[in-house]
């Protein structure tokens, strides 16, 4: 059975009109269909109101104990919740999760290495069997990005790796999943300011090539890099862009293949 695991964050979930576009378009993807929504800016902003300085590296949040609860509450609790109620609004049987919620999403402290992430989450396990009675059921599961290391503990996750796991996971029981990452930009582009630059299909070997060339923006690699080891571990395409295009039966974006879809379709 074809299922949709769509990634949305950046400029959309801080944008009231372009969040309502997109859960639109979401909503109007048939099918089974699971999301998993960032939230990076707010969390920032209402840190700071609240005195809490964010701390990137890389990238990639800094999660202090303040940090952790501040993450909780907007991840878990205000963003989560909104999309679930704006979906519910359009007819979208929506159910707000984190990965502690029926166990969903195991994971474990990021070990200490050159930088230390606090509490950091690196996904170890997916229920798939839960997540498969979910939309079985006709639910939309929501997660925010949160999973919790069966210890009582809740660490903060990086959005696209959640949807990777989840999406591995999936494939893994026999759906034939289309991984979907929507954010800002038409897909990967050899130069920001020109719209005609859009790569539209990568491979290992031409990304390797624009890796080493530093062609490709330093931020789209972590994307990339979860992008890769899902077409690897058997998810049947990534693709990454504009909502409006890449929700649509003709997906405009980049689309992310590897070696072995390659051949098959040669």
């Amino acid at each position: 059975m074809k299922l949709s695991v769509v990634k949305v964050g950046g400029n959309i979930i801080d944008n009231q009109e372009a969040l309502h576009a997109f859960l639109k378009q979401f909503n109007a993807l048939e099918g089974p269909k699971l999301l998993v929504h960032g939230g990076g800016k707010i969390a920032s902003e209402l840190g700071k109101e609240m005195g809490i300085t964010p701390n990137m590296v890389n990238g990639r949040r800094v999660t202090d104990k303040a940090t952790l609860d501040l993450v909780t509450m907007v991840y878990g609790g205000l963003i989560n919740k909104n999309l679930v109620a704006v979906l519910q609004a359009m007819g979208c049987n929506a159910i707000g999760l984190t990965g502690a919620d029926g166990n969903t999403i195991q994971s474990v402290k990021r070990p200490v290495k050159e930088v230390d992430y606090g509490f950091v989450g690196d996904v170890q396990g997916v229920n798939a069997y839960l997540l498969q009675m979910y939309l079985k059921e006709g639910f939309v599961p929501v997660f925010a990005p949160l999973t919790h290391d069966l210890e009582g503990n809740m660490l903060n996750t990086n959005a696209d790796t959640v949807a990777t796991e989840v999406a591995k996971a999936l494939a893994e029981v026999g759906y034939e999943v289309s991984l979907k990452y929507c954010f800002d930009k038409p897909g990967v582009m050899l130069d920001l300011q020109d719209a005609d630059s859009l790569v539209k299909e990568l491979t290992p070997v031409n990304y390797a090539t624009l890796k080493e060339e530093g062609v490709i923006a330093e931020g789209m690699l972590p994307k990339l890099h979860n992008a890769f080891q899902a077409v690897e571990a058997g998810v049947e395409e990534v693709v990454l862009g504009l909502a409006e295009g890449i929700l649509q039966q003709q997906p405009f974006g980049t689309v992310v293949k590897a070696e072995d879809k390659l051949a098959a379709t040669s």
